[in-house]
């Protein structure tokens, strides 16, 4: 170490070349680091408080200038931000790193798992953050896309040009709203606080929608496209600069964007350059709309959209009928927080605009129909048909089931949460959709994962929009929509980010009975659904718990004889090996509800949350009741005509990252999956046939079939 401190002063100055002009400053350090170089970082950037003020301490010696300080600085900054792989050959000295260097907060990104999940982008909002020490003057930034003006779905392309020196660390970011100034938040320094954020200030208030590294041009680091800058006499080139181009994903947000051109990475980031905010044509446009049912005949369906445009607009429908939409929308003051304050209230919050929602009325049951929904000041949607559900009591329904599905860019770019299996299985869904066979969806909670960063309910509502714009979308609530510190969830994590639930009901609203009672029943051919929240009380003094006891002992099973229980947080489920914090399954749960659920005889219980395919034998307190037989093209066989306890399947694999088996298997336990896909079922009034697709093959990789006799009412 000696030696190497000795480098620090053998350093030689040299006369300026007067031929060449001064583009930039290089520093060669060199440093031992740890083999984990973040580690190395923040170990650094912790022992470096308070260096510039004992370096103005009153101690006799002559002052340090500030100017010439802050530029040593920036300088070493700039190297280690712009060649992170130089670090494990920089020597850093702690006199020469100041306060003013892009802090690292040192905590562990676990501790904001349920905030922000767990990826380095996610935490970009932790660090503080500031302009590169670069006075490259060659940059720029162009944004092309169709029109000067963004349209509602496109793919715009983002030249950074001027580069100097690539480096694997650059990134380019979609901000919004593009008045914010990233560089600063002194007025929400009292926020950060709550949050636990406690690095210094100025923080990069509003997040990144998306980012992508820039070295996902595979000619960026190489310098592939270059273009000199300035040449000698003799024409020899002086300075070469290099350029990238990336393809972005953009839908109507409503919010101005720009693109902004960082270093530093993830981790240490700094801006380079910020591009001119792009305006979408029409903030206003109608856009997402999606239908529900509101009642077992059929004869009505709710369509919910979002706009820019308060003004109540319509839905036009079948042969010139029209109904005005109602009006409503969720700021800041209504979503929840604790210390520490949590995303949605704070720096994961966009406007969501105005949702309009509006009841077609005088329908048919199973019936095509067309719609579009907006208003001549602020435009109008496409129009879309759709089929409205099989009436309660009718014979047949056939339906799509899934959990955990969340949304996935379109791009290469990196978002908040990603749910790497969605658009697969969404892709499958929509040709499900398009054959015209199927009547229904239900998505059982974990909706669009935003939690507390809003503008992915706006990504997941354009991501859904070709299914729940034809068919009835219904919905259950989960943790990630619900859950949150003393606001009454059962489950008392953060794992909505601060929604509580809120924009949940507001994009969704489900034929409830109230506003934060997120339970109902519906009916559809000779279906029964009991959806429940597990979210919420469910204990046997609950609201909830005596409004399940009424409602399964009303069904009337000669009218509906199947019964279908649905709620989030599954009563079965097979772990992973290794260790385990957060059980999937809660035995009180289970101890409380799932009497219910054999005393009303449940045919069949549908749950998500943990991210796999499994399928049970009819099972009860642990113990299979019943086997199922195999028929005579070997399907598992269930004959409920001598019922004996419900079966319960886990259908939480649309999307979120899959989770693994145990190699203990309970005997319960009789078909388990790991690939994202969803369920199709079609029930008449005496069998049931139920199947798992695979979202990539599309093959059926289990099915199973139930039998029922005519029941009398009672089931």
């Amino acid at each position: 170490m000696d030696e190497e401190l000795k480098m620090i002063y053998t350093w030689d100055l040299v006369e300026h070349h007067k031929e060449e002009d001064v583009i930039g400053v290089k520093w060669v350090y060199k440093t031992k680091f740890n083999e984990d170089i973040s580690q190395g970082e923040l170990q650094i950037s912790s022992d470096a408080y308070g260096s510039y003020e004992r370096l103005q301490q009153d101690d006799g010696a002559e002052k340090f200038d500030q100017k010439i300080y802050r530029s040593l600085v920036g300088s070493l900054i700039y190297l280690a931000n712009t060649r992170p792989d130089t670090l494990n050959y920089v020597t850093l000295v702690s006199s020469c790193y100041s306060r003013y260097a892009p802090l690292v907060d040192n905590r562990t990104k676990a501790e904001f798992a349920n905030h922000t999940a767990i990826s380095d982008f996610r935490t970009i909002n932790r660090r503080s953050l500031g302009e590169c020490p670069d006075p490259n003057p060659y940059l720029q930034i162009v944004v092309s896309s169709t029109n000067s003006q963004l349209s509602d779905d496109e793919f715009v392309t983002v030249t950074i040009t001027g580069v100097l020196l690539p480096a694997e660390s650059d990134w380019i970011a979609m901000v919004s709203p593009a008045h914010s100034d990233v560089t600063s938040c002194p007025s929400n320094e009292i926020k950060y606080l709550q949050t636990g954020d406690d690095s210094i200030l100025p923080l990069l208030c509003h997040y990144p929608v998306k980012a992508q590294y820039v070295s996902s041009d595979p000619g960026y680091l190489g310098c592939k496209k270059n273009e000199c800058k300035k040449r000698d006499k003799g024409g020899a080139c002086l300075v070469t600069t290099c350029s990238a181009s990336l393809q972005f994903h953009v839908i109507n947000i409503r919010t101005d964007i720009e693109f902004v051109f960082f270093s530093g990475g993830f981790l240490t980031p700094c801006i380079l350059k910020r591009s001119t905010p792009r305006a979408f044509a029409n903030p206003g446009t109608p856009l997402y709309g999606h239908l529900s049912s509101i009642d077992s005949t059929g004869n009505s369906m709710r369509v919910t959209w979002v706009s820019g445009d308060k003004s109540p607009q319509q839905v036009q429908y079948g042969n010139g009928k029209s109904q005005t939409s109602i009006v409503t929308t969720f700021s800041q003051d209504d979503m929840c927080s604790s210390v520490p304050e949590s995303p949605a209230k704070d720096f994961g919050w966009h406007d969501p605009g105005y949702i309009h929602s509006a009841v077609m009325t005088g329908l048919e049951p199973s019936t095509t129909f067309s719609y579009r929904y907006g208003s001549n000041s602020a435009g109008w949607s496409n129009n879309t048909k759709f089929k409205t559900p099989p009436a309660a009591g009718s014979d047949e329904v056939k339906f799509l089931a899934f959990g955990d599905m969340g949304k996935a860019p379109r791009d290469p770019s990196l978002e908040h949460y990603i749910q790497p299996g969605s658009i697969s299985v969404v892709n499958a869904l929509a040709s499900e959709v398009s054959s015209g066979n199927i009547n229904s969806i239900f998505h059982i909670g974990d909706i669009s994962y935003a939690t507390g960063f809003l503008v992915e309910w706006d990504f997941f509502l354009h991501l859904i929009s070709p299914l729940a714009s034809q068919l009835s979308y219904m919905t259950a609530i989960g943790n990630h929509e619900r859950d949150y510190i003393d606001t009454g969830s059962v489950y008392i994590t953060a794992d909505s980010g601060g929604e509580c639930g809120v924009p949940y009901e507001t994009y969704f609203p489900m034929p409830t009975s109230a506003k934060d009672k997120p339970w109902y029943s519906i009916e559809q051919g000779s279906v029964h659904f009991t959806v429940i929240s597990t979210e919420h009380d469910w204990s046997e003094s609950s609201e909830q718990y005596a409004w399940m006891k009424e409602d399964m002992a009303s069904v009337d099973r000669t009218r509906t004889p199947w019964l279908i229980f649905m709620g989030h947080r599954p009563m079965y489920s097979t772990p992973g090996d290794g260790l385990i914090l957060v059980p999937s399954v809660d035995t009180d749960f289970v101890q409380a509800v799932e009497p219910l659920l054999l005393s009303n005889k449940v045919d069949l219980a549908l749950f998500g949350h943990v991210h796999n395919y499994e399928r049970t034998c009819a099972v009860y307190g642990g113990e299979c009741k019943a086997m199922p037989k195999k028929d005579g093209n070997g399907v598992d066989t269930y004959d409920n005509s001598n019922y004996k306890a419900p079966v319960h399947a886990i259908i939480g694999m649309a999307g979120f990252k899959l989770d693994s088996f145990s190699s203990t298997v309970d005997s319960w336990s009789l078909k388990r999956i790991s690939e994202f896909g969803y369920v199709r079922v079609d029930a008449t009034k005496t069998d049931l046939n139920f199947e798992y697709v695979n979202a990539k093959t599309r093959e059926v990789d289990d099915r199973f079939h139930m039998t029922r006799s005519q029941t009398n009412k009672g089931g």
